[in-house]
């Protein structure tokens, strides 16, 4: 698995409860663009709408700028595809105000463009502190044990 692009901030700002992996609906020049590493998550989401997931906000450019349809928007919303079991387990699990469905990395699986979700809960601020000074005691250890 090829991983084409990865939200970093996503794993600061929420704590991952679970992962799934959904198939993500493009056009043709939208997978070509994906591929070629093209693909921007950063403030990106998922909704559940209609019995469908979508992912709103992320940005694929186009892959030959002067080759894509008139008024082709890289920002527009994206269908994910998912199993209905799946979206029906999801909505069940969103119904708390507190849980969002966050892509954390796209990636290429048997040539096909697919997504990581995470079923996500935010961090407080004195949250994202802890894991900073956390982060920086590790690496303090390391370094020492390393001399």
């Amino acid at each position: 698995m090829k991983t084409i692009a990865e939200n970093r901030r996503a794993r600061f700002d929420y704590e991952i409860l679970e992962t799934m992996e959904a198939g993500v609906e493009l056009r043709g020049f939208e997978v070509k663009s994906a591929k070629a590493g093209g693909f921007n998550l950063a403030g990106s989401y998922a909704i559940l709408r209609n019995g469908q997931a979508w992912l709103i906000n992320s940005q694929i450019p186009p892959y030959q700028p002067k080759n894509t349809p008139d008024g082709y928007d890289p920002s527009r919303s994206r269908r994910l595809l998912l199993h209905t079991s799946e979206i029906i387990s999801l909505a069940g699990k969103l119904k708390d105000k507190s849980v969002h469905l966050i892509p954390l990395r796209t990636y290429i699986k048997n040539n096909l463009v697919k997504i990581e979700l995470g079923l996500a809960r935010s961090r407080k601020k004195s949250d994202k502190r802890e894991l900073i000074k956390k982060r920086s005691a590790e690496r303090e250890m390391m370094r020492a044990t390393s001399r």
